[in-house]
């Protein structure tokens, strides 16, 4: 007999008698006395139960139980989101995080433009005019950062790296000078707009010895990766980048650039590998400032307000 009771299977009392048979019946099959007899072309399988009998789980346990089944589904689930988020480094947690944000900044509408070939040529001169008071701004901040580093990074191989950025600067001056006479763009009498002198701010507020290291060097990797990622799509597979266009977009979009922005990123995220958690949230904010800022840089340029 087959008993289940209390979700516990007893068994007991089950036999089953096999016997091999012959038969001279032709090819018919007899019922008799509870015995199945088969064509004497196949043996016959003989067997009795004393008793079967079973006991169904209320349809109440049984839902029960598979909502316990989910909900410990979902705790492993939980469990390995956690693990992998322990493993995944701080920046590219940011930007599962913010990826809408991160997108608007690196897939501009103006930046696609340029890929597409559609810019229209005075937002392209406009930016041009704006990001060299921009960048004029930026050289103070870097050497505020290199500072920073001098006093308080733990490794020397930081200061070598921004070092790089600022020589890399002097150069980018005198390129949007050059571009600036090509395309009949007088930076002299070229006012800061508002979106500008605002962001021009947010960096000298960043220069202030206040503010950690270790969120001085995060905004400078964001601000960075923006123009690399944005300009480097400029001149990816599919792009009609008009050829008078690609010089600019070579400047940030080129391989060297890419690793320069990818060892800024590893410097971030080694900073902030071992930073509290108020170091922490504050750096994730001023990156996040960074990109609506580089936004509205970018909307800007295309004559929005």
């Amino acid at each position: 007999m087959i008993r289940i009771h209390n979700h516990k299977l007893t068994i007991s009392k089950l036999k089953m008698n096999y016997a091999y048979h012959t038969t001279n019946l032709k090819n018919t099959s007899i019922f008799r006395r509870g015995k199945y007899c088969l064509p004497r072309t196949r043996p016959q399988i003989r067997f009795s139960t004393q008793c079967l009998e079973f006991s169904t789980i209320p349809k109440e346990k049984t839902s029960s139980l598979r909502s316990i089944a989910r909900e410990k589904e979902e705790e492993e689930v939980e469990k390995k989101m956690e693990e992998s988020n322990k493993e995944m480094l701080m920046i590219q947690k940011w930007l599962n995080q913010h990826n809408e944000l991160y997108t608007s900044a690196t897939r501009h509408p103006f930046t696609l433009s340029i890929r597409d070939g559609s810019v229209d040529l005075s937002a392209f001169k406009r930016w041009l005019g704006q990001d060299y008071i921009f960048v004029r701004a930026f050289v103070p901040f870097v050497a505020s950062l290199l500072l920073k580093a001098w006093k308080e990074s733990d490794d020397d191989s930081d200061i070598e790296v921004i070092l790089g950025g600022i020589a890399a600067l002097n150069d980018e001056v005198s390129w949007f000078k050059r571009e600036a006479s090509k395309w009949s763009v007088s930076l002299s009498s070229t006012v800061p707009q508002k979106t500008n002198l605002e962001y021009c701010r947010f960096l000298e507020s960043l220069m202030s010895p206040e503010v950690d290291y270790t969120v001085a060097v995060t905004a400078f990797w964001a601000i960075e990766a923006v123009y690399q990622e944005s300009y480097a799509h400029c001149l990816s597979d599919g792009s009609k980048t008009p050829e008078e266009l690609k010089e600019t977009c070579r400047r940030w979009g080129n391989d060297g650039f890419g690793q320069y922005c990818h060892t800024l990123q590893n410097i971030a995220n080694r900073r902030l590998e071992k930073s509290p958690e108020a170091i922490i949230s504050k750096a994730e904010a001023t990156v996040m400032r960074v990109l609506e800022y580089e936004v509205e840089f970018w909307n800007m340029s295309r004559g929005e307000t």
